[in-house]
C-alpha cells in the first residue's frame, strides 16, 4: 500500500489519518466511558497505527514513475479480503443465532452473545461488511477498466475502504454493548452516521473525479448500476438516520421521525437499501463480469439501459408495501403495491438480459464453475423479484407477513442472488490480481458452487414451508370461531424448520471459509514481479 504512494499522496495519507487519531482522542476525552468511548478508543488506536506506518514511508524514495499508465488495483485486492473477512465472520454469527433459535437453552449467560445483540451483528456484517466491501472493490476495479483510466489518487481509495470499515466494525461493537437505534436494518450511533456520510462522499467525489478522467467516451451501464448505488444511498442514509444527540458526550439519541412517518421513512429506506444497495450495485457487477467470463457481449445493451431506468424510478415508490395493514393511509399502501407489481418488468428484463448472454456458451457453464455462480446469481435474482412482487400482494402479504416466508425472500436473494455474484467476481478478478490464470485450487470452486448451491435451497425451502406453516396456523379457525391453535403451538412446529435452517446455513458457511482459505492460497502464490498494481493501461478500447 505505502510503496505505491507518491512523497505528496503519504503527506496527505499521514494528514488524515493523524485526523482520524484527533477524532478518536476527542471522542474518548468527552464520553469517558461506554459505546462512544471504546468507539474513540478504537479510532485512536487505527490513527496511531496508520500514522507511524506513513511516517517512516517519508524517508523511503519516491513511488517509481509512470503511474499514471498503470491500473492502481492494490485498493481491490485489500477490498476482497475484507469481504471474505466479513463474509466468514457475519456468516458464523448468522449460523450461531439460527441454532438459538432450534436450541433455545443455548443462550449465554452475558448480554452480549445473546439472539437480540447478535442478530444485528449478523445482519450488518453480510449487508454492509461483505457487501458493501464487495461493491467497493469491485466497483473500483470496474471503473478503470471501462474507462480506461487510473483512479483519481491513491489516498482517496485507502481512505473510503479504511473509513468504511471502522463505521462497520463501529455498528457491530455498538450492537454487542447494546447501542442501536432500534431501527430494521439499524445502523450505528450518531457520530458513526456522520462519519459514513464523509466517507461516502469521498467514495462518491473518487468516482466521479476518475469518470472525468477517462480514455473512454461511453460511460459503460455498469457504471450507471455502481453511481445509482451510491448516489441514492447516501440520500437514504442521511433522510433515514436523522437524530438528535442527547449530549455530544454520548451514543444516545432521538430520531427527527416518530410514528408512521418513521415507519414510512424506514421502510423507505429499508426497501430502497434493497434496490440501491443489494440490487443496483449487484447488477453493476453482473453486468461487467459475467460477459467478461463468459467472452461475450451482453445480449441487449439498449436493454440494460432501459432495465436501469425502470428499476431506479419504480423501486424507489414501493417501501410502503412492507405496511399493509397498519395505520399508514391505504392509498400508500396500494401505491407500493402496485409499483411492486410493475417493478418485475425491468427485474426480469435484467435477469433474462444476462441469461441470454449466455446462448452460444453454456457449455463454459457446465465447464466454468465460476460462470456457474454467476448465472445462478442470474436465476435466483429473476427468482427472489419475482417472490417480492408477489408478496407484496395485499391478500398474498395478509398470509406471508410477520412469518419465516418473508426470511426465506430475503434469504434467496442474499445468498442466491448477492452472495453468489460476489464470488463469482472474486473468482474471476484474484487469479488476475494475482498475475496467475487460475486460482490456486481449482477443484475447491467446484465444491464450493456446490455447497452454496446445498445450503441455499435448504435454507430457502425450509423457510418457505415455515412462513406457510405458520401463516395458516395463525389463521386457522375452530368450529366455534376461535383460533385453532395457540401462538405457542406455532412456535413448536418450527422445531424441523428451524434446524434445516442451521444446516443449510452451515453448509454455505462452510463453502464461504473454503473460498477465503483458496483466495488467501492464490494471493500467497503471486509470481514475484505479478503485484495488483502492475498491470498497464489498456490502449484499445476498454474489455
Amino acid at each position: 500500500m505505502i510503496a505505491s504512494l507518491s512523497i505528496n499522496e503519504r503527506q496527505v495519507g499521514l494528514m488524515l489519518t493523524i485526523g482520524v487519531a484527533i477524532l478518536g482522542l476527542i471522542m474518548l476525552g468527552a464520553a469517558k466511558e461506554g459505546p462512544m468511548a471504546v468507539h474513540g478508543a478504537m479510532a485512536l488506536a487505527l490513527g496511531i497505527v496508520l500514522a507511524f506506518s506513513l511516517v517512516g514511508s517519508l524517508f523511503d524514495p519516491d513511488a517509481p514513475g509512470g503511474r499514471a499508465a498503470r491500473y492502481y488495483d492494490e485498493p481491490t485486492r485489500f477490498g476482497l479480503m475484507l469481504t471474505l473477512i466479513w463474509g466468514v465472520v457475519a456468516m458464523s454469527v448468522g449460523v450461531w443465532v439460527a441454532a438459538l433459535l432450534y436450541w433455545p437453552e443455548a443462550t449465554p449467560l452475558w448480554p452480549a452473545t445473546s439472539f437480540g445483540r447478535l442478530r444485528p451483528v449478523h445482519t450488518t456484517g453480510v449487508i454492509f461488511g461483505f457487501g458493501g466491501n464487495a461493491l467497493i472493490a469491485t466497483s473500483l476495479h470496474v471503473l478503470q477498466r471501462t474507462s480506461r483510466a487510473r483512479l483519481a489518487d491513491s489516498v482517496s481509495p485507502w481512505f473510503v475502504l479504511i473509513g468504511y470499515n471502522l463505521f462497520c466494525a463501529w455498528a457491530v461493537t455498538g450492537y454487542l454493548m447494546g447501542s442501536t437505534q432500534s431501527k430494521e436494518y439499524a445502523e450505528a450511533e450518531w457520530y458513526a452516521d456522520i462519519w459514513l456520510v464523509v466517507v461516502w462522499v469521498a467514495y462518491l467525489v473518487l468516482y466521479l473525479r476518475t469518470l472525468a478522467r477517462r480514455n473512454e467516451p461511453h460511460i459503460y451501464v455498469a457504471n450507471w448500476y455502481y453511481l445509482a448505488f451510491i448516489l441514492v444511498v447516501a440520500m437514504l442514509h442521511i433522510v433515514n438516520n436523522i437524530a438528535l444527540p442527547v449530549s455530544f458526550a454520548g451514543a444516545r439519541s432521538f430520531p427527527v421521525w416518530s410514528g408512521v412517518q418513521d415507519a414510512m421513512v424506514q421502510w423507505w429506506y429499508g426497501h430502497n437499501a434493497v434496490a440501491f444497495f443489494l440490487t443496483a450495485g449487484f447488477l453493476g457487477m453482473l453486468y461487467y463480469f459475467l460477459p467478461v467470463r463468459a467472452e461475450r457481449p451482453i445480449w441487449s445493451y439498449r436493454l440494460s439501459i432501459v432495465s436501469f431506468w425502470g428499476i431506479v424510478f419504480f423501486y424507489v415508490w414501493v417501501g410502503s408495501h412492507h405496511l399493509h395493514y397498519t395505520a399508514l393511509p391505504y392509498w400508500v399502501q396500494t401505491l407500493g403495491m402496485t409499483f411492486s407489481v410493475m417493478l418485475l418488468v425491468p427485474s426480469w428484463a435484467s435477469a433474462g438480459n444476462a441469461i441470454a448472454t449466455l446462448n452460444g456458451a453454456w457449455h463454459k457453464v457446465r465447464d466454468d464453475a465460476t460462470l456457474r455462480f454467476m448465472f445462478v446469481a442470474a436465476v435466483f435474482y429473476g427468482l427472489s423479484t419475482f417472490e417480492g412482487s408477489f408478496l407484496a400482494i395485499r391478500p398474498v402479504n395478509s398470509l406471508s407477513h410477520y412469518t419465516d416466508w418473508t426470511v426465506g425472500h430475503v434469504h434467496s436473494g442474499t445468498l442466491g442472488w448477492v452472495a453468489m455474484i460476489i464470488f463469482g467476481a472474486i473468482y474471476t478478478l484474484v487469479p488476475q490480481l494475482s498475475g496467475r490464470t487460475t486460482m490456486a485450487w481449482p477443484k475447491a470452486i467446484e465444491w464450493h458452487f456446490w455447497l452454496s448451491i446445498a445450503g441455499t435451497l435448504i435454507y430457502v425451502v425450509s423457510m418457505w414451508n415455515a412462513g406457510i406453516t405458520q401463516g395458516l396456523m395463525w389463521r386457522t379457525y375452530d368450529a366455534n370461531g376461535g383460533l385453532a391453535y395457540s401462538f405457542l403451538e406455532s412456535v413448536m412446529a418450527m422445531a424441523p424448520y428451524y434446524l434445516l435452517r442451521t444446516i443449510g446455513g452451515a453448509l454455505f458457511l462452510t463453502g464461504t471459509v473454503l473460498c477465503a482459505l483458496n483466495v488467501r492460497a492464490t494471493m500467497l502464490a503471486t509470481p514475484v514481479g505479478a503485484g495488483a498494481s502492475d498491470r498497464p493501461l489498456l490502449t484499445q478500447p476498454a474489455e
